[in-house]
């Protein structure tokens, strides 16, 4: 699995060594599904590499670090085991080989620059520590000198009562060039709930072509992925306003004709935010309970050539309310899969709703990895597979580009 959220502590009681292996075997594993097509996999390394550059640039030297070991470990070593590896196109295969000469002197460089990054604060924390320990010393010092002093008044018949701070040992602060923060570093830090930060749950537009408002209703699980999302930290997906209200206006004609429509969202990393600035639709064929893309390498050549990132779908359902089937739910698989914090956005104008999932973390994932059965089938509903998503946001201010490859 491609697992880009991982979360991990500052740890500046581990000497620099550790502390780099540490990042390597925690954070930097790679798994590998044998269901994810290998055109899948090219494209998230280059989404890898991409948001590795933004951490780079933005001196979040943690987190470049991992991606880029990701993308090294899973095309040095991890995509030989994938059967479908060589299918893979020739020219895809080169640009990765062009990628890991890329990559691979950022990747030293990183670690030089982390080896001494954690060097000084391990440094810090031993002359810290040092001080500390003088400080206790001192104060015990005190407390004899104190306790003896106590001792011979009493035998000469005088009281004094000693100072009640020597007699509790405490451990004053230190001045404040030697206070640091101890507190969790992660690579992509929690955001604040959506519901911290009302936003109009219905998009306004005239009766005639109302949208759907935003349901969230349905009180999540902790959040998204095999771990809780206390130690992963998702980022948030920021998603336009105006998103839903184009999208259904486009799907309208087929939404007519009971026929689903499904686009991709696409965008970019800014500061530790997943920002949908794309929403391409692809040529495609559907029917009433399902959409296929039709001809992806169109989607594959526009993003790449514009550097974006693949941030989840969005379909609609013209009759049905809005939920994952079964067959959405394996479509979403994929995509979250890849990267954890995609979403699944599904319209049902019928019942005047828009809801935004993702699959459940500590059930939904690993179900459906495991589920092997084609089509439409029956999945269990309890513990649920899907949930409505919380990491998300919608911007009014948000700009959007509709790219329609059907045209």
């Amino acid at each position: 699995m491609l697992k880009t959220d991982q979360k991990f502590a500052v740890d500046i009681v581990s000497t620099p060594e550790e502390r780099l292996k540490r990042l390597l075997t925690d954070y930097a594993s790679v798994e590998i599904d044998a269901s994810i097509p290998p055109k899948r996999y090219y494209r998230s390394g280059l989404e890898m590499v991409r948001m590795a550059n933004v951490y780079r640039e933005e001196g979040q030297l943690e987190n470049a670090y991992i991606l880029y070991m990701k993308f090294i470990v899973l095309f040095l070593e991890k995509t030989k085991t994938h059967p479908g590896w060589n299918t893979l196109p020739v020219t895809n295969r080169a640009v990765i080989q062009q990628k890991l000469r890329e990559v691979f002197p950022k990747a030293e460089q990183l670690k030089s620059e982390l080896s001494k990054k954690f060097e000084e604060e391990y440094e810090r924390f031993l002359k810290d520590e040092k001080r500390r320990e003088e400080e206790r010393a001192r104060l015990e010092n005190e407390r004899r000198k104190m306790a003896a002093s106590v001792a011979n008044n009493v035998k000469i018949g005088v009281v004094v009562p000693p100072h009640p701070s020597l007699l509790l040992e405490p451990v004053p602060p230190l001045p404040d060039e030697l206070n640091y923060n101890l507190e969790p570093s992660a690579p992509f830090p929690p955001q604040p709930s959506p519901r911290q930060k009302p936003t109009p749950d219905t998009l306004r537009l005239p009766p005639s072509t109302a949208v759907p408002g935003v349901d969230r209703s349905t009180k999540p699980m902790s959040l998204l992925s095999p771990t809780s999302q206390q130690r992963l930290g998702l980022r948030t997906v920021v998603v336009p306003q105006i998103l839903h209200a184009k999208f259904i206006l486009l799907a309208q004609r087929s939404t007519e004709k009971n026929i689903e429509t499904c686009g991709i969202l696409a965008g970019r990393l800014d500061h530790d935010h997943l920002v949908i600035s794309h929403l391409i639709v692809p040529k495609q064929h559907g029917g009433a309970d399902y959409c296929n893309m039709d001809n992806e390498e169109e989607i594959c050549e526009y993003s790449d050539q514009r550097e974006l990132l693949t941030l989840g779908w969005i379909h609609t359902h013209p009759t049905q309310s809005a939920f994952l089937s079964s067959v959405d739910l394996h479509t979403h698989f994929s995509y979250q899969l890849m990267m954890p914090e995609a979403i699944a956005i599904v319209c049902a104008p019928k019942y005047q709703e828009v809801k935004v999932f993702c699959l459940t973390p500590f059930h939904g994932l690993d179900f459906i990895k495991n589920c092997r059965q084609p089509g439409f089938h029956p999945h269990p509903n309890d513990p649920p597979l899907f949930m409505v998503a919380e990491h998300y946001r919608m911007d009014t201010s948000a700009s959007l580009e509709l790219v329609d490859l059907r045209r």
